[in-house]
């Protein structure tokens, strides 16, 4: 790995490149070229929080660099419209204005419907991009796109051709040979690599497995087969943007006599835009509405909907739980989950399928055996035909944790770059080229933002905190009144505790909190010339929680309220 570490501004004549999202983490994907006075933005993705973070929505990069540059953006270029690739955009245009955005047609469709659902179409024009169409900037940069696999239709990879050499960042990737849909432009690709190519930067998702991944088909002839064999009700869960899955979904449906019922808003949004431009094909009455279910024998049914991920409110877990006001479960449903949990959704799927069993369903989930999911991720065996085909003289792998990167990384030097011309990256360093090679020049804004779902709200790490704290060790609130005039403690401290302790069986302990308050905030007013409320609060957070945290290992947080006289 390259360990350049000289610092300096990106200059002028130096073509730079660099993540405000992505790098050492799965999602808010967010690359930039910057050449001169103009800037290439690919993506701009979203993340979703982990359990800790207590009321974040959403995990969007910080976009300040671009606040002060926009002036320089040439557009915004969507690779494909998963969320963590578009989930961004909302809160991007509410802070700054793009002058285009290029994207896929599928992509394109996802994207108004999001900014329709926020009120904010128009606020920069949509153009539809496709792999026959090229992009030249003022500045001489050439843009295009080539088709690649993923789990979603209309999914590319980009090509920027600069003055010093072609930039390549390959989107989410894998090699399908038998795709559900048209195949990866091999062909171009290898036109990439014989004409020559400065830097790589490649998907690392899966650059842990040495495999290399499944094929879409492989999964659709498999659900054929077992939904042939199931007697009742089948109810199935998956990615609503995994288009190519909900085809297959649809066909199995329709080969085994069944017909389609579909729940769960997204999944109701992306079958719309499927059906109306031709990602979806079907028998006209193969899908039916909420209340003409009941007109069908169970057998003849099939249930599709979002929450193959355990999430709280998606229709699955409402089913599974008995709060969805359409669907209940019969014993002998039989609920299939077409997918893999997400790192770190394993307990919500969990808590899913546990209620799933409980109500009397029959559940199928991926495994060897079944074999009802594949990746949209290439596995260690594609990424090394990707950086055969592209050859690149520097690699940079992207999207991924750092032990992915990493990985990926040593697959490049198996396969002929040199150490020295691999870099790994975090979030805001740039990494520039010149016609004296590659450095590390220094590090922009990226730091992580955490926003509510109407992105009216940046929550800082002491928000966080604070939210932990309530939630792990409560809160105790502390009462007192004190006569400003002479300094007299009056009333109080009286405490109440909410999340820390039950009063009534923790006298002793409200007692001597309450005595080593009195006396810190006596000894206090004493030593002062006049009430000073910010250091009486101060000195009740610290008397209050010395005590607590003697007595019971725990701090929860101290509220103290003082009321003067």
């Amino acid at each position: 790995m390259h360990q350049n570490k000289s610092n300096g501004p990106i200059r002028p004549h130096e073509v730079a490149v660099f993540a405000l999202g992505g790098l050492g983490e799965i999602g808010k994907n967010m690359y930039c070229v910057q050449y001169k006075d103009e800037i290439i933005i690919i993506d701009a993705g979203i993340k979703f929080p982990d359990d800790e973070l207590l009321g974040v929505d959403y995990v969007i990069p910080d976009y300040q660099y671009l606040k002060k540059n926009q002036d320089k953006i040439v557009g915004l270029f969507i690779t494909h419209g998963h969320e963590d690739h578009i989930g961004g955009i909302p809160f991007l245009l509410r802070q700054l204005k793009i002058p285009k955005i290029y994207a896929p047609k599928l992509a394109e469709e996802l994207i108004k419907n999001k900014l329709e659902d926020r009120r904010l179409m128009g606020r920069a024009p949509m153009i539809t991009f496709g792999p026959d169409d090229v992009i030249t900037t003022k500045k001489g940069l050439k843009i295009e796109l080539f088709r690649t696999n993923h789990s979603i239709p209309d999914s590319f990879g980009v090509s920027i051709k600069t003055p010093l050499g072609t930039i390549v960042h390959t989107g989410d990737f894998k090699f399908d040979f038998t795709p559900i849909g048209p195949p990866s432009d091999f062909y171009k690709m290898a036109k990439l690599g014989e004409e020559g190519v400065l830097c790589l930067l490649a998907d690392s998702t899966n650059a842990e497995l040495p495999i290399f991944t499944g094929s879409e088909k492989r999964v659709g002839d498999r659900l054929q087969d077992i939904f042939k064999g199931i007697d009742g009700r089948i109810i199935i869960a998956t990615f609503a943007s995994n288009v190519h899955r909900v085809q297959q979904i649809v066909e199995a449906s329709v080969a085994s006599g069944r017909k389609v019922g579909i729940f769960g808003r997204s999944m109701e949004s992306a079958i719309r835009i499927g059906l109306e431009h031709g990602y979806l094909t079907c028998p006209e009455d193969t899908f039916v509405s909420h209340h003409e279910l009941r007109k069908f024998p169970q057998n003849e049914l099939t249930i599709l909907c979002t929450g193959s991920q355990g999430e709280p409110m998606a229709a699955l877990s409402r089913i599974a739980g008995g709060n969805h006001k359409h669907i209940e479960i019969i014993p002998g449903d039989t609920v299939i989950f077409s997918s893999s949990p997400i790192p770190g959704n394993a307990l919500g799927v969990g808590k899913t399928i546990n209620m799933l069993y409980r109500a009397g369903a029959n559940v199928i989930t991926h495994s060897p055996l079944t074999d009802i999911h594949t990746s949209g991720h290439g596995g260690q065996e594609e990424l090394k035909l990707m950086l055969n085909l592209i050859k690149p003289k520097y690699f940079m792998p992207i999207h991924g944790e750092y032990r992915m990167l990493s990985i990926h990384s040593q697959l490049a030097q198996d396969c002929g770059v040199d150490a020295d011309k691999c870099f790994i990256m975090n979030n805001g360093d740039v990494l520039s080229f010149s016609n004296k090679g590659a450095r590390l020049s220094g590090k922009i804004p990226a730091a992580t933002v955490y926003t509510d779902d109407r992105g009216t709200q940046s929550m800082g790490n002491d928000i966080l905190k604070a939210r932990r704290t309530l939630s792990e060790d409560g809160l105790v609130i502390v009462a007192t009144s004190i006569r400003k005039s002479d300094k007299r403690l009056m009333n109080g401290p009286n405490l109440v505790s909410r999340g820390f302790v039950y009063m009534k069986e923790a006298e002793d302990l409200i007692k001597e909190a309450e005595r080593s308050i009195r006396q810190a905030l006596i000894k206090q007013l004493q030593n002062s010339k006049h009430v000073d409320k910010d250091k009486l609060k101060t000195t009740i957070t610290e008397a209050a929680s010395s005590v607590f945290f003697d007595r019971t290992q725990r701090r929860p947080m101290v509220l103290p309220i003082i009321l003067e006289i």
